[in-house]
């Protein structure tokens, strides 16, 4: 998929023209950032600082969505607990787990990054996927907010600044890279379009959701196959793909399942509008 399937989808209202052009001046201003002060990315602030932020951003949607639903107020607090406890535990685990080494290759027998990756969803799918009261809240909550949240793919430029460092293969960053930019610089133009209530809005969104997860996927499966360990097929002459280290190890130990969660809730909210309005 490229991006003339997800632009080429509708014919966007101005405004989302306007949040692409910001969404892209953004970007080429942190990428410029980073790959000027690399130290700065290797500090692990901005991992932090982002992971706060989007975290904090899932809370406080979450509970503005449960606002609208008719759950009453018990049932509010216990949806909000019964979903922010786990993933904020999980979390926590995932980044003290990343600053102790625990997932560097070597240091268990067990694939513990792989596990990282596939249990959160493997577990939180079905879950969240068929459970009624998640439904209600998807029902209630706007289709916006889960598309226009994953803005955040767009700091996955820095694995496009580590290739031009000379610190990560090509073969991994250009793909993953370009893949997470563009899922970001589309979130919010999309989540517009979205907001119009048009057909083709909702057919955009679910194209997005479908690139998002597509990118997602590719990244996953050529991590595994170029990073030392028990699936590499692939030894490269170039640099290592080193993502088994803080603060690089939280992406796939938890910004991705985490993504791949969003957009599996998003596809089965659009699914339910459609269905309604159909």
């Amino acid at each position: 998929m490229n991006t003339d399937a997800v632009s080429g989808a509708f014919v966007p209202p101005r405004p989302a023209w306007g949040s692409l052009l910001w969404m892209v001046s953004f970007t080429v201003a942190w990428t410029w950032l980073i790959y000027s002060l690399p130290v700065f990315l290797e500090s692990g602030v901005p991992a932090l600082a982002v992971r706060l932020m989007v975290h904090g951003l899932m809370a406080l949607g979450l509970w503005l969505g449960l606002e609208r639903t008719d759950l009453t107020p018990g049932q509010r607090r216990t949806t909000w607990l019964a979903i922010m406890v786990p993933v904020t535990l999980w979390a926590a685990l995932a980044w003290t787990a990343a600053i102790n080494g625990v997932f560097r290759t070597g240091v268990s027998p067990l694939p513990l990054l792989p596990s990282a990756i596939f249990l959160p969803v493997i577990i939180g799918a079905p879950l969240l996927l068929l459970s009624k009261r998640v439904g209600r809240l998807l029902d209630a909550m706007p289709t916006t907010w889960l598309v226009a949240l994953q803005f955040y793919r767009v700091f996955g430029s820095q694995w496009l600044v580590y290739w031009m460092l000379g610190l990560l293969p090509g073969l991994w960053a250009l793909p993953a890279g370009t893949g997470d930019v563009l899922t970001g610089l589309f979130a919010v133009p999309v989540a517009i379009a979205l907001a119009t209530g048009a057909t083709e809005g909702r057919r955009a969104a679910m194209l997005w959701n479908i690139f998002g997860i597509a990118d997602l996927v590719v990244a996953i499966a050529l991590g595994m196959i170029i990073s030392p360990g028990p699936f590499q097929l692939i030894v490269s002459n170039g640099p290592s793909i080193g993502l088994d280290g803080y603060p690089n190890v939280l992406t796939p130990g938890f910004v991705v399942p985490g993504s791949i969660l969003l957009h599996a809730l998003s596809l089965r909210q659009l699914i339910r509008r459609s269905a309604v309005s159909d």
